[in-house]
């Protein structure tokens, strides 16, 4: 049975706000390259073509960097099975589905668009939680799915991406650009502009991510239903992943963008720079939809 998806008007207000300010960030940075005489054509495209790479091959990229394998409804049934369940509740075509041999638990879903998407999970999330508890997460991820949250953060990112080569084009390729360039501060000052665009988008990317991560948790409630189960997955995923050797996690770092409860070693960083609320703070929101739907 399909279930209505809820909005939060307040989530959704934030990240309309964070996205707005993006916008003013990058339209801004292209202005002052216009004016700056700086053609930035070339870089346009340069970034383009990779941003375009990651648009299209995300899920093959993610997918061979994780080591996750796909796998057919013969070899993982009842996995198949609670995924086709929740599509039909939340009104998605069915994914590709994968599985990671990892003992450190956690879920992703990448892909472009819901009809070209996959949801991996590791077998340590699949030795670890319940039945309701694995439907839970699966559900977050397919929420990021119906989100189409991959293409949104591509797209988010294009900019920030453009400053960050525009940093290290500017050092090394310093002879293309305008008179303005040549008269004024020179490479410098492009580069410093070039870094503090960088910075300011690279936290407004990370609290975007965050608030996706809010949403999708919303998410998952809606299509199971029980926000307190994925309240007690997040708990039991982020316990577990505090006995996991520190050298385990660092070799999973990289995908913590995608993970369901990210894979930190040490102390855990700043929230700012972080791609994902804390635990406490999801599990917080949680328990008060589940108060809210009793």
């Amino acid at each position: 049975m399909k279930r209505k998806w809820q909005r939060d008007l307040g989530l959704q207000g934030r990240m309309i706000f964070t996205m707005f300010l993006l916008a003013v960030v990058y339209l801004f940075f292209l202005a002052f390259l216009s004016y700056y005489g700086t053609p930035p054509v070339f870089m346009v495209l340069f970034v383009g073509f990779f941003m375009a790479i990651q648009y299209f091959y995300s899920d093959k990229l993610v997918l061979m960097s994780t080591g996750a394998h796909v796998v057919s409804e013969s070899e993982a049934p009842q996995l198949h099975g609670m995924i086709t369940r929740l599509c039909a509740i939340a009104d998605l075509p069915k994914p590709q589905v994968a599985i990671v041999k990892s003992q450190i638990p956690n879920a992703f879903a990448t892909g472009r668009s819901q009809n070209k998407a996959v949801v991996a999970v590791t077998t340590g999330i699949l030795d670890k939680l319940s039945p309701a508890e694995l439907e839970a997460v699966l559900a977050h991820e397919l929420s990021h799915v119906k989100n189409r949250d991959m293409a949104v953060m591509t797209i988010a990112s294009f900019i920030s991406t453009l400053a960050f080569y525009f940093m290290r084009y500017s050092l090394y390729f310093g002879g293309m650009g305008g008179d303005r360039r040549r008269d004024g501060g020179g490479i410098i000052f492009i580069w410093l502009v070039s870094i503090a665009v960088w910075i300011v988008s690279f936290i407004l990317i990370r609290a975007l991510s965050r608030y996706r991560e809010y949403a999708a948790d919303r998410g998952a409630a809606v299509i199971t239903g029980q926000p307190s189960v994925l309240a007690s997955a997040l708990m039991k995923i982020s316990g577990v992943m505090a006995r996991v050797p520190s050298q385990d996690l660092r070799s999973v770092e990289g995908m913590n963008a995608f993970f369901t409860v990210p894979a930190l070693s040490g102390s855990s960083i700043m929230d700012i720079f972080s791609t994902h609320p804390s635990v406490e703070k999801r599990i917080a929101r949680l328990e008060k939809m589940q108060q809210d739907m009793a």
